[in-house]
């Protein structure tokens, strides 16, 4: 049975940082591309960013791009998301997923076959 538990997730000033932490285990984790997706109150889920099981080539969302960091421990089954300089805008429950993508089809939430429970993470202004 494959699961994804997300950690880290947190109240926090705008400007501030938080890790967010996905632990994986069931699959063979370093053959699946991980992402990070969002999704507000009232909103779409959204992609925020990617990272591939082949290379290990990021890929971020415009709207996260130079503040948000995707990595992946393949010994610990672990992808992180390094979040810094957050703005309220970025509140939403993060979720991590794991598949295996066409890099056109990296943002479509479908794609992806497990996914975690979520964790909520809220920036004041």
């Amino acid at each position: 049975q494959v699961q994804l538990v997300e950690s880290g997730g947190g109240l926090v000033q705008a400007g501030g940082s938080l890790r967010l932490s996905c632990a994986a285990s069931g699959l063979t984790f370093s053959l699946y591309s991980m992402a990070w997706f969002r999704q507000a109150p009232g909103k779409d889920r959204e992609f925020v960013a990617d990272i591939r099981w082949f290379g290990g080539s990021t890929y971020y969302a415009d709207s996260v791009k130079g503040r948000f960091t995707i990595s992946r421990d393949n010994a610990k089954n672990t992808v992180y998301l390094q979040m810094n300089s957050l703005k309220p805008e970025d509140t939403a429950v993060y979720s991590c997923a794991g598949g295996r993508p066409h890099d056109f089809r990296r943002f479509v939430p479908g794609e992806y076959e497990f996914w975690g429970q979520g964790t909520q993470v809220t920036v004041s202004s």
